[in-house]
């Protein structure tokens, strides 16, 4: 197997937890969140605010439309930043560990430009990056191909030189449909175990 000359990460459930529905189940209740999510496309316009919309008019545009979930929705605006919890302590140790070995760390993800920015004002981990491929910057989304050209393009490497570790199995299979390698991540030991047999990590 060719050592990575670069290691890809994406962050959402990877560096930092990602699960909105766990967050309203703790605040709402599972029965009220469910039927929130059934009547409500929060996932679409959370898609929506990655490919590049304006962060609060593209929150306010849904609570306008459904004026009877209008205060639900509205946690989405004020409380986001906290459902971005919590840190995956084990992969961010694992970040820098490569940036001590002088391993290039790049970041590919699906994520808003207002919310990156944000996120970037509490994490620090967001900010040790060489270099951030961000999907609202782009209006550009994983799986999509040209997501991935974009990093290529960007950083001037490709194929087998990077190394990409995501959480949603698709976003690998487009990465190695490129020739780049690929760890569908699952918990932080199997991820050091693979970065350790690609002698990135000791």
């Amino acid at each position: 197997m060719t050592r990575p000359a670069a290691v890809v990460f994406d962050i959402g459930n990877v560096l930092l937890g990602w699960n909105p529905e766990a967050f309203y189940d703790g605040l709402i209740g599972a029965a009220r969140r469910q039927a929130l999510f059934a009547a409500v496309d929060l996932d679409g316009m959370n898609a929506r605010i990655d490919r590049g919309a304006p962060f609060a008019p593209t929150v306010q545009a849904m609570r306008d439309a459904h004026p009877e979930w209008a205060a639900e929705i509205q946690i989405w605006q004020d409380r986001w930043i906290d459902m971005l919890t919590p840190v995956i302590e084990d992969s961010v140790t694992a970040l820098y560990a490569l940036k001590q070995r002088g391993v290039p760390v790049f970041a590919l993800s699906n994520f808003g430009v207002q919310t990156f920015d944000w996120a970037k004002t509490r994490f620090d981990v967001l900010q040790a990056f060489d270099m951030a491929f961000i999907s609202g910057h782009l209006q550009l989304m994983k799986p999509e191909p040209e997501i991935y050209a974009a990093l290529e393009q960007g950083t001037g490497m490709a194929g087998a030189q990077l190394f990409f570790i995501d959480d949603k199995p698709e976003n690998i299979a487009a990465a190695r449909a490129r020739g780049w390698q690929g760890h569908v991540f699952s918990d932080p030991a199997a991820l050091r175990a693979d970065l350790a047999r690609l002698d990135l990590l000791a």
